[in-house]
């Protein structure tokens, strides 16, 4: 049985605030008019929750390899001011410093010793030890989103954040990441070797779009860097060393906020989402992986036909009233057709064994996603059948289309050259959309459960 679009909604609807990963994405944590609460991202598992009266919380943050969280009051009631970051140990279960500013915190990142706070036209650099030292402050643009990113893998040194001008990064680099001590008995893999140093000075300015910026992520290594602007359209990833363009992914043709890009750990791939619900996966290796325009030889004249489409992608069900399951057949809207009630998600990579193993042997590791949406919902997807680390089929439903976005179909009347050559712009689409079913693939969910409550459901 073939199923398409379904919705899951629950009885009493979770409120999420704000929930985030940790930069390895092993634990995650959420922030609900209660308190916050810190998860095992797989399996799913409540470490522990805090809960707190007299105000709500915008954000806890959680500090790599360590057990610090900083804090941000938020909602109609915040539990701190807008203007504080409150550092919070949760091994001693209380808080142990704050910083007070003059306005409001639009931002954090962090990292093993560091603190990198975003204002609207500021970035202030801490390093974090037996007490917080202030090290640095930045001028940036208009930084409404507070958009900070900052490298943690092991010896790494990247700290991106907003220029001066609008569409520009700025690149900073840190003393390189010191590893965390390992508990218990030695491990087997010897420990990675600190990179030897670049034989060049590397870039501090990267120009990399025209309008604002929308969101900012580097892998933990920092060796790269993705943007999106406020168009939604396009995914740039960067060299960050000689600040040269490495890859252009296309999301869509038209205009979407993307929540969020994400590495996969060994930076073969990044995942992207927005607020059209859906989840797209493409590849940084070399070679045929993403989806491309059958009319690539027209790109030199259409700028459009030169694209990179994900390889596969996922849409997040929808939350209705009730819970509906309806046939692609039966149904009159197109399951690629850009929807704008999704709600908000934040996704991640994680290593798991695959549940597509054959019998009688021990699964093999892959790396899969982990959706979270706003909502409560917990979604494990792994990737398609034919691509890295897949072995075998499992069950799956009606695919959903790799493809672009549908375009409109109006003619237009070919009255000069102009007019002419977006004729054909869009027959080419039409033919780019007839490909669709031929090429379908779709990231396959793999289990479904909810989070967000501490009654023993989560």
């Amino acid at each position: 049985m073939n199923l398409a679009r379904h919705s899951i909604t629950a009885t009493n609807p979770i409120q999420i605030f704000d929930t985030r990963f940790e930069a390895d994405c092993q634990i995650f944590t959420t922030t609900t008019p209660a308190g916050f609460a810190v998860y095992q991202t797989w399996p799913l598992t409540l470490i522990r929750k805090r809960e707190f009266t007299g105000g709500t919380l915008a954000a806890a943050v959680p500090c790599h390899t360590s057990s610090l969280l900083f804090l941000l009051g938020g909602g109609r009631s915040p539990l701190y001011p807008p203007n504080k970051v409150v550092v919070w140990d949760d091994a001693a279960e209380e808080e142990v410093a704050e910083l007070e500013f003059r306005e409001r915190v639009r931002g954090l990142a962090c990292r093993r010793g560091w603190l990198a706070v975003s204002f609207r036209r500021r970035v202030v650099l801490f390093e974090v030890g037996e007490t917080i030292v202030r090290r640095n402050e930045f001028d940036t643009c208009d930084n409404p989103r507070g958009l900070l990113a900052m490298a943690t893998g092991p010896y790494s040194t990247l700290l991106a954040f907003p220029g001066r001008q609008m569409g520009h990064v700025q690149l900073v680099h840190l003393p390189p990441c010191i590893p965390p001590t390992p508990v218990g008995p030695p491990p087997s893999v010897l420990p990675s070797r600190p990179p030897p140093p670049p034989s060049k000075h590397p870039v501090s300015i990267i120009a990399a779009h025209e309008s604002s910026l929308n969101t900012l992520t580097v892998p933990q290594s920092g060796r790269m860097l993705a943007t999106t602007s406020s168009r939604g359209t396009l995914v740039r990833i960067w060299d960050t060393l000689s600040g040269k363009l490495i890859r252009v992914f296309r999301r869509g043709s038209d205009k979407a906020e993307i929540y969020g890009v994400a590495f996969r750990p060994d930076e073969k791939e990044v995942c992207v989402w927005s607020d059209k619900g859906t989840v797209h996966v493409f590849s940084l290796m070399s070679g045929p992986c993403n989806r491309q325009s059958s009319l690539s030889p027209l790109a030199s004249l259409i700028p459009y036909f030169d694209s990179e489409w994900s390889y596969a992608q996922y849409r997040i069900p929808a939350q209705a009233s009730h819970i509906s399951l309806s046939s692609s057949t039966s149904s009159s809207r197109s399951p690629t057709a850009d929807i704008t009630d999704e709600e908000k998600c934040m996704v991640g990579w994680i290593e798991a064994p695959s549940d597509r193993s054959e019998p009688g042997r021990d699964p093999p590791m892959e790396f899969q996603l982990i959706a979270l949406t706003y909502s409560g919902g917990w979604y494990r997807l792994s990737l398609p059948l034919g691509t890295s680390n897949i072995s075998s089929p499992s069950a799956g439903g009606t695919p959903l289309s790799s493809s672009p976005p549908k375009a409109s179909s109006h003619s237009r009347p070919r009255t000069n050259s102009v007019s002419s050559i977006t004729s054909r712009t869009e027959k080419g689409k039409e033919k780019e959309r007839g490909r669709d079913r031929k090429d379908n693939r779709e990231l396959i969910l793999q289990e479904y459960r909810k989070y967000g409550r501490w009654d023993g459901w989560g």
